[in-house]
């Protein structure tokens, strides 16, 4: 009794927590669907549904360009990322040099480090660099902040992979490299797929970089893009339009953790087990 009592305590639970996380989203996705002054009742669900909403977001060339901005930038900085914390993680895992437990400390402490604190001499610099209002200002700050902690997961996968398996792939014949790319980085997948994921959300989630290091169409991603958003006209009301654009944005996230789930579960707790 006592059992089932704990297992029915756990559901409510679990059930309470599910909804008070996806009644925003709910509410966001309802009002995508809500024309005119639809947008002001109490009701949960539209009167009429529309999807005129969608058709003014993918209309309107602000949206579009910062759709295109967001899918080059964070797709470049997720590669990025991925390649140079690969070999550094590596590189950390395998060497033996005075200092390694302080190499990562900093690493960890660099990603947590609050991103608003670099907005303003970041802007100085870039203005300055000619960095500003391009792909690569955007990109080097990405990954600032998601490489220390990429390195931090993925140096945890390489040093639980025993170093008998690269001697013996050398033994029967294979270079330093074919035993990396054969043997160490098939067993460290996962932790390069959260490497991936950790930098994609990063990058397509940034708001304070991307409106503080833009100012035009040119790079500006879609987080930052919706605060100019103005819907059909001037005059009407952005609220269900910036509904339908946060919908669409949101859409590529959910899939892959869908499609990922086990992948992402699997590169967040294998690499902290050991280390």
């Amino acid at each position: 009794m006592h059992g089932l009592r704990s297992k029915v305590g756990w559901g409510v639970a679990g059930l309470v927590i599910l909804v008070y996380t996806l009644l925003p989203v709910a509410w966001i996705a309802s009002l995508s669907f809500k024309q005119g002054d639809d947008i002001n009742n109490q009701q949960f669900l539209p009167t009429h549904w529309s999807l005129d909403n969608y058709r003014t977001v993918f209309d309107t060339s602000l949206f579009t360009s910062a759709l295109r901005n967001s899918i080059g930038i964070s797709l470049i900085a997720t590669t990025a990322s991925v390649l140079l914390a690969t070999v550094a993680a590596y590189a950390i895992a395998r060497l033996e040099f005075r200092g390694k437990r302080l190499v990562l400390s900093t690493a960890l402490a660099i990603a947590m480090f609050p991103t608003v604190a670099l907005v303003s001499p970041l802007f100085d610099m870039w203005r300055s660099l000619g960095l500003y209002d391009t792909w690569l200002g955007l990109i080097i700050p990405y990954l600032s902040f998601t490489l220390p902690l990429s390195i931090w997961v993925l140096s945890a996968f390489f040093r639980q992979i025993p170093w008998e398996m690269e001697q013996a792939a050398q033994v029967d014949g294979a270079t330093p490299w074919q035993a990396f790319r054969k043997v160490v980085a098939p067993l460290a997948a996962p932790g390069v797929f959260t490497a991936a994921i950790i930098t994609f959300f990063f990058a397509w989630n940034d708001f304070v970089f991307g409106i503080s290091l833009t100012a035009t169409d040119r790079a500006r991603p879609v987080p930052a893009a919706l605060a100019f958003f103005t819907g059909a006209s001037f005059f009407q009301q952005p609220t269900a339009a910036i509904s339908a654009a946060a919908v669409i944005v949101t859409i590529p996230v959910i899939v892959l953790v869908l499609v990922f789930q086990r992948r992402i579960v699997s590169g967040l707790t294998s690499g902290a087990v050991k280390g």
